[in-house]
C-alpha cells in the first residue's frame, strides 16, 4: 500500500542516463513520455518544475566510433554531440519550450556565478521555459567535475529554492539491502534521518550507463534535507510512478527535509551570511519591503557604504535601524551609481544591467 500526504510546489527532477539512453547508444522515448506528461499535468497544476538531465555522453557515443576505452577528449566529444541530441528528444515532447543549463563545479562554487545561475533558473520559470540541467561535459575536467547527476541535482535544487528533489532511478527506491543481490531485501518508504547506516545500506553504481549508485542519491538526498528539500527516488522505468506522484502518492522512498526550505534559506540568510555593506533605503522603499513584501528597487536607495561586489550580503537600513539582509545583485560601486534612479535608467548609467532590482525578495529577509 502506498503511503499519501506528498506535496510539492517546486520541483527538480533528476533523470538518468539509462531513462535516456538505455541502450547506451542513442536517445529513446522509452521511459521519457510517462515523465513527460507528469512535468504537464504538474505545470498545468501551477507547479513549476526543473529537469536535470543525463545522457549526452551515452546519446553521442555511437557518433564517435570508438575502438578502445573512450580518452577525455573524447567523451568531450561524444557530450558535445550528445547534448543536442539529448535536448531535442526532450523538447519533441513539449508544446513549450526547454532551455539548456550546463553547469560546472566552478559555476556552482563561484559567488557570482551561482548568483546568475539563480537569476537565470527563476527567468526562465517566469517565462514558462522548462529548464534543463546537464554538467557541462565539454570543458570539466574530472579534478573540476561535480561528478554526478544525483549532486548536481541536488545542487541545482539549493539554487533554484525548490521543496523538493525526485530522483528517477532504475530502482524502486531505497532497500534494507541490494535487492539484486539479496531476495530478502525489503523497501523503506521514509527515512526521517539520514545517518552512517543509512550510507551503509547504499551500494555501488547501478548501471554501466550512469555514474551515480544509491550512495550518491543519498548524498544528494543528504545535501537536501540539511536545507529544508525533501527528497524522493523512484523507480523511473515504471510509468505508473508519475500517476501515483500526481496523485500525491509515495511509489518510492521519501527522505524528509529537516526544516521548511523557507526556514532554512532564513537561517541561512539571517546567521549564516556575513554581511560586507550597507544599503541605507528611505521610508517608501521600508514600507515596500515590510508591508508588500516587494523586492528592493534602486529608487528606494539613499546611500551605500562598504566594499561588495555582486553575490553578495549586504544589511538593508532605515531610519538607522537595521530593516533586513539579502543579497546584493549589483557590487556598491555600481549601486552609487544608481541609487535613486527608476530601474529602466539602470542600463543606461552602466551600459548593462543584472535586472531591474537591487535584492530580489527571494534573496532577502527581514529582520526582528
Amino acid at each position: 500500500m502506498l503511503m499519501s500526504g506528498f506535496s510539492w510546489q517546486r520541483a527538480v527532477i533528476k533523470i538518468g542516463s539509462a531513462l535516456i539512453a538505455p541502450d547506451g547508444q542513442q536517445c529513446s522515448g522509452r521511459y521519457i513520455l510517462p515523465i513527460a506528461r507528469f512535468i504537464t499535468s504538474a505545470r498545468e497544476a501551477g507547479k513549476e518544475v526543473i529537469l536535470v538531465s543525463s545522457g549526452s555522453v551515452a546519446a553521442g557515443r555511437a557518433k564517435v566510433p570508438i575502438q578502445h576505452p573512450a580518452s577525455i577528449s573524447e567523451k568531450q566529444a561524444m557530450a558535445a554531440i550528445g547534448q543536442m541530441y539529448m535536448m531535442a528528444n526532450w523538447q519533441r515532447f513539449f508544446d513549450f519550450p526547454c532551455a539548456q543549463v550546463l553547469l560546472t563545479y566552478d559555476d556552482l562554487h563561484d559567488r557570482t556565478r551561482y548568483v546568475n545561475i539563480k537569476n537565470t533558473i527563476r527567468e526562465l520559470l517566469n517565462h514558462q521555459a522548462l529548464p534543463v540541467v546537464n554538467e557541462n561535459d565539454t570543458v570539466a575536467v574530472n579534478e573540476l567535475k561535480v561528478g554526478d547527476n544525483d549532486n548536481l541535482a541536488a545542487y541545482t535544487a539549493l539554487v533554484a529554492g525548490a521543496d523538493t528533489l525526485i530522483i528517477c532511478s532504475d530502482i524502486d527506491g531505497l532497500y534494507t539491502a541490494d535487492p539484486r543481490k539479496d531476495t530478502t531485501a525489503t523497501l523503506i518508504p521514509v527515512v526521517e534521518e539520514i545517518t552512517a547506516h543509512t550510507y551503509s545500506i547504499a551500494g555501488g553504481a547501478g548501471t554501466s550507463v550512469g555514474t551515480g549508485g544509491m550512495r550518491t542519491k543519498i548524498e544528494a538526498a543528504d545535501k537536501c534535507a540539511r536545507s529544508g528539500i525533501q527528497t524522493l527516488i523512484v523507480n523511473g522505468r515504471n510509468g505508473h510512478v508519475f500517476d501515483d506522484l500526481q496523485e500525491g502518492n509515495i511509489p518510492g522512498t521519501l527522505f524528509k527535509a529537516k526544516q521548511s526550505p523557507k526556514t532554512a534559506r532564513r537561517l541561512w540568510l539571517e546567521h549564516t551570511l556575513k554581511t560586507r555593506g550597507k544599503i541605507f533605503v528611505d521610508q517608501g522603499a521600508e514600507k515596500a519591503l515590510v508591508s508588500k513584501g516587494a523586492s528592493l528597487l534602486p529608487s528606494g536607495i539613499t546611500e551605500v557604504s562598504g566594499h561588495f561586489e555582486s553575490g553578495d550580503a549586504i544589511e538593508i537600513v532605515s531610519q538607522d535601524k537595521s530593516l533586513a539582509k539579502g543579497l546584493a545583485l549589483y557590487s556598491a560601486q555600481e549601486l552609487k551609481m544608481i541609487k535613486g534612479e527608476k530601474s529602466q535608467r539602470i542600463r543606461d548609467i552602466l551600459g548593462y544591467d543584472n535586472g531591474e532590482v537591487v535584492v530580489h525578495r527571494d534573496d532577502l529577509v527581514l529582520l526582528k
